[in-house]
């Protein structure tokens, strides 16, 4: 739709209504894991990009954190190499790191800023070896069946989680009007490099930021109850509640983890929303309906 053929009226409402949200969050940090179709499809992309870079402009500081499995998937396959998972995550030998790296930090990541700046913004493309940011450790992996007394420790390789955040380059960048792009890619105290799941590092670099807000982009309408209907505003311990009794399983548990942890270590709420909407970011923030799942530590 052209702009001459929006209501103006309508745009004044809409603007409206988004003004005591851009000044509540004025000033305020806010962590995006971007991915899913939202990463892959050309309309919902140039949305993402203008998302970011108004929130910026209106006062918000936002911090982006990136996914690229696909796009990790699809060039190991144009060189040969077999992909292999262990619950559900990527066997990563030395030659696959590199791989990795090579379309995390280089590929998708200069894709990402490239898009924020040519809607305006100002973006910087980093990863978590860059200043040593994220300081990561080899992820265990336990495997245990009914017949074995003890579990089995299985090697995926260079598949890390967080040890620790460092949050003074991103805060500087920030400070200076620019964007952080973030690549998930750890490295330990000798160097090795260990790629770290994004929705993982968003959830710990939000707490390390005390971020207002962490937003997760899915590939759903948000977390669903046992009829199918998204639930809208949660409570930590309505979650809990949730995992407990086993409505929240799956794929989707460890992402709602990350949201969980993020909020009881500080985080003021966290949002799994749907990627598939155009600009979600911005109804979710600055309008009253949202487009997903709230999660808050309030009773």
């Amino acid at each position: 739709m052209s702009s001459a053929s929006r209501d103006p009226q309508v745009v004044v409402e809409v603007l409206s209504e988004a003004l005591p949200y851009i000044q509540q969050f004025s000033g305020k940090t806010v962590v995006v894991k971007y991915g899913g179709n939202a990463m892959t499809e050309d309309t919902l992309i140039d949305s993402f990009a203008r998302n970011i870079v108004l929130m910026k402009e209106v006062g918000i500081n936002p911090v982006v954190v990136h996914g690229g499995g696909p796009q990790i998937g699809s060039l190991l396959a144009k060189l040969n190499i077999e992909s292999r998972f262990v619950n559900g995550m990527r066997v990563t030998d030395s030659q696959t790191m590199d791989v990795v790296e090579m379309v995390l930090g280089g590929l998708v990541n200069k894709s990402i800023v490239n898009l924020i700046n040519q809607s305006g913004g100002k973006a910087i493309g980093l990863t978590g070896k860059d200043g040593a940011q994220i300081r990561a450790r080899q992820l265990k992996v336990e495997h245990q069946s009914p017949e074995m007394t003890a579990p089995e420790i299985i090697d995926i390789g260079h598949v890390g989680e967080v040890e620790s955040i460092s949050t003074d380059l991103i805060e500087m960048l920030a400070a200076r009007d620019f964007i952080p792009v973030i690549a998930p890619i750890g490295v330990d105290d000798k160097g090795n490099s260990y790629n770290i799941n994004a929705d993982l590092v968003a959830g710990k670099l939000a707490e390390a930021l005390n971020a207002e807000k962490l937003m997760l982009l899915t590939n759903v309408a948000g977390l669903m109850n046992s009829e199918g209907k998204v639930l809208t505003g949660l409570t930590t311990a309505q979650v809990d509640g949730l995992i407990a009794d086993g409505t929240i399983y799956g794929g989707m548990l460890p992402k709602i983890r990350c949201a969980l942890d993020a909020v009881k270590g500080g985080v003021n709420s966290a949002h799994i929303i749907d990627g598939r909407v155009p600009h979600a970011v911005l109804l979710e923030i600055f309008t009253n309906a949202g487009v997903g799942t709230l999660i808050t530590d309030a009773e």
